[in-house]
């Protein structure tokens, strides 16, 4: 069940990604790994604290 819209999940990636960059690149802080989380649920499209809190941005799943 997806409760991400397609927006929230192209940001998410985009954040995740930036976030592993840290790691590679900029200050190579491992702090970086974190960005597994946004890229994971912005790829699959779920989030658990969405579902936790009731949120959804999806509009196919609101019904």
């Amino acid at each position: 069940m997806k409760n991400e819209g397609k927006l929230d999940r192209i940001l998410r990636v985009i954040a995740g990604v930036v976030l592993l960059s840290l790691v590679v690149i900029g200050p190579q802080t491992m702090w970086g790994l974190i960005g597994i989380v946004p890229l994971l649920t912005g790829l699959i499209g779920f989030c658990p604290v969405y579902k936790l809190f009731g949120w959804n941005t999806c509009p196919l799943e609101r019904s």
